[in-house]
């Protein structure tokens, strides 16, 4: 898959996404990145990207062409066909489901905002979409491309040595994951659960469910409210609420 972005601080993305996961995945070309400065698309000896908004106001807002001809740009270099996302706090928020829909693209183009925001026209023209973190801000789009990127990468073929971690985790399912444990066995008397040691398959898969229905019941009913259960999985969460009692 290829991933471009759209940023004036492109040193800040290229050294970000070459660590852990991302970064295995562009050695093995796997993914590929690139980075595309609006000021390489400016016509001014200043390299200007950004100008006061029309009507007044605090801040800068970054211009229609120089972006325009990044896109433009990241387009025509590759001619496969491709999605164009600016990261915004007004975007639809990010969700599991949403990423895994987009690991399908064979190009996603991010671009990432600065100052008091862009022109809308270039919103209105040149992206398909809008996506968000949260309901927060921050200073620029670059954190959020990266996390975009990272979030995706890991969802691709061959990227993560278990095929199945990326299936596991939490939102996968619609579901917060289940606790993890690993050794020593005990701290402090506080011992792992004996289900996971006892080696029986089924079992554990079954604690496991009952224990990822709980936690999303206990910190994210919201997720709940959107997922049908099975008659199984109603079972194992009722289990959990009287277990908790």
């Amino acid at each position: 898959m290829r991933f471009d972005v759209i940023s004036l601080f492109p040193d800040m993305v290229q050294q970000a996404a070459r660590v852990g996961v991302t970064g295995k995945a562009i050695e093995n070309e796997t993914v590929i990145l690139n980075v595309w400065n609006p000021r390489d698309y400016t016509y001014d000896k200043h390299n200007t990207v950004d100008d006061r908004p029309f009507g007044g106001g605090q801040g800068m807002v970054m211009k229609y062409q120089p972006l325009h001809d990044a896109v433009t740009a990241a387009k025509a270099d590759s001619f496969c066909e491709s999605k164009v996302v600016y990261l915004s706090p007004q975007g639809k928020p990010l969700t599991q489901s949403l990423l895994q829909e987009a690991s399908k693209l064979s190009q996603l183009i991010l671009v990432a905002g600065r100052y008091e925001g862009v022109d809308e026209r270039f919103i209105a023209r040149d992206c398909d979409e809008e996506w968000s973190l949260g309901d927060y801000v921050i200073s620029g789009g670059e954190l959020a491309a990266l996390i975009v990127i990272d979030a995706i990468t890991r969802l691709l073929p061959n990227v993560l040595g278990n095929v199945q971690s990326a299936l596991q985790d939490s939102h996968s399912d619609g579901l917060l994951d289940y606790p993890q444990f690993t050794r020593p066995e005990c701290i402090e008397n506080e011992a792992v659960p004996d289900v996971l040691l006892s080696g029986h398959h089924k079992d554990i898969e079954q604690w496991r469910m009952k224990q990822a229905l709980g936690r999303t019941w206990q910190k994210r009913p919201d997720l709940l409210k959107k997922k049908t259960l099975s008659a199984e999985q109603e079972r194992l969460l009722a289990q959990f609420k009287v277990d908790v009692d």
